[in-house]
């Protein structure tokens, strides 16, 4: 179907001001296959891009369509929940509830829980393979990591990790799940093909965050004191510490939003916020070598890179802001002011608005990627703590 004039100055202003528009159904409907088309089902992509926040104080997750900043009726989920994983085709999310030891799935076409699963002590992170076959959840109490087919929803065997597992990246090419253990200082690399352990790598000091780049080579890992430690995925062989601003505290990889490392698209830079030193860090992964800190707000809590990969956000939680960063020039923006406790942090596929849960304020902080100016919050549930938003 071909745009009328008028529609396109419609779409090409609502790209550039981050406005929602409301278009015909006929017009909608034609332009959804361009620009929200999905290689595993087209159908449902045509449905609207929607974030979904979990409130853990409230045990319920806010559905917030992207297109209009409309938040919709909170899903009842189980108490305490906290970190939420959508299959990368976007027909279910997955949410851990940690005190219950349970994962709870919910269907994003009608928003109807399923029966909970059970899971290991203290389920707190959750990754999904690329494939979206298999859900890993860790379970830091037990020290476990629980995968779970996302076919019936059936939990397998308990694989036993290291001492206090606390986050979780998987490859690329869905082949390894990398775990990392806090308390004893390890990462364990797990075949998603088998569910068997290799063998445990040693890193730094109370690790707590990892991020693998784009093309899978390498996994980097934020330890506690001030390193960052570069795993070979093809050897599973830690290479030497990089130096960074010292840290001390982490929000765990694997809950969405809530990260301190992030790599870029094209994967030539993984940036790593220090939470104590209020900085972020450029690393080369060329040369593994650290580049300038740069200054954010105080305790920066979660990272962001935009899809193009020009622009890298940071939410700081006591500062209330979160802070642009130009990947070209590693230059930081004016902070943009958000909510109470910025706790997490999101981006849409389309690479057009941020999203920050403000885990004080019980609201999300819409951000127009364009302008860098905020919009006007979003009123979610009580201590929202994760944001996921569907592909």
């Amino acid at each position: 179907m071909k745009l009328t004039s008028n529609a396109a100055r419609l779409l090409a202003a609502a790209a550039i001001t981050c406005t929602a528009i409301l278009l015909p159904a006929a017009l909608a409907s034609a332009g959804s296959a361009a620009t929200t088309g999905s290689p595993a089902s087209g159908a449902w992509r045509a449905r609207p891009v929607t974030a979904y926040v979990v409130n853990s104080g409230s045990g319920t997750v806010t559905p917030i369509r992207t297109a209009t900043n409309e938040a919709s009726t909170a899903i009842n989920v189980k108490r305490y929940p906290y970190a939420i994983a959508i299959t990368p085709n976007g027909k279910t999310a997955y949410v851990t509830n940690t005190l219950l030891n349970t994962v709870t799935p919910i269907q994003t076409a009608t928003r109807t829980v399923g029966k909970a699963i059970n899971v290991g002590e203290g389920a707190q992170v959750i990754a999904i393979t690329p494939n979206g076959k298999t859900a890993y959840v860790v379970n830091n109490g037990s020290g476990t990591v629980t995968p779970i087919s996302t076919a019936t929803n059936k939990a397998g065997m308990a694989i036993k990790v290291g001492s206090f597992a606390w986050a979780i990246a998987i490859t690329p090419n869905g082949k390894t799940a990398y775990v990392v253990n806090n308390g004893s200082g390890t990462v364990t690399p797990i075949s998603t093909a088998t569910n068997k352990v290799g063998k445990t790598i040693t890193v730094g000091i109370a690790p707590g965050a990892i991020a693998i780049t784009p093309n899978g080579k390498t996994a980097y890992v934020l330890n506690g004191r001030g390193t960052v430690t570069p795993i070979s995925t093809a050897t599973n062989k830690a290479g030497k510490a990089i130096k960074i601003p010292y840290s001390t505290t982490f929000a765990p990889s694997g809950v969405p939003g809530q990260t301190l490392i992030a790599s870029t698209p094209n994967g030539k830079t993984v940036y790593v916020a220090s939470q104590s030193a209020g900085t972020v860090t450029p690393i080369r992964t060329a040369t593994n070598k650290a580049g300038r800190a740069i200054k954010v707000g105080k305790d920066p809590f979660g990272i962001a890179i935009t899809p193009d990969g020009k622009t890298v956000y940071v939410a700081s939680q006591d500062s209330n802001t979160v802070t642009p960063i130009w990947t070209a020039t590693n230059k930081a923006g004016q902070a943009i002011n958000v909510g109470s406790l910025p706790w997490a942090i999101a981006i849409t596929p389309n690479g057009k608005t941020v999203y920050v849960v403000n885990n004080g304020s019980n609201t999300v902080t819409p951000i127009c990627i364009a302008t860098s100016k905020e919009g006007k919050p979003i009123n979610v549930g009580f201590a929202p703590v994760s944001i996921a938003i569907t592909p």
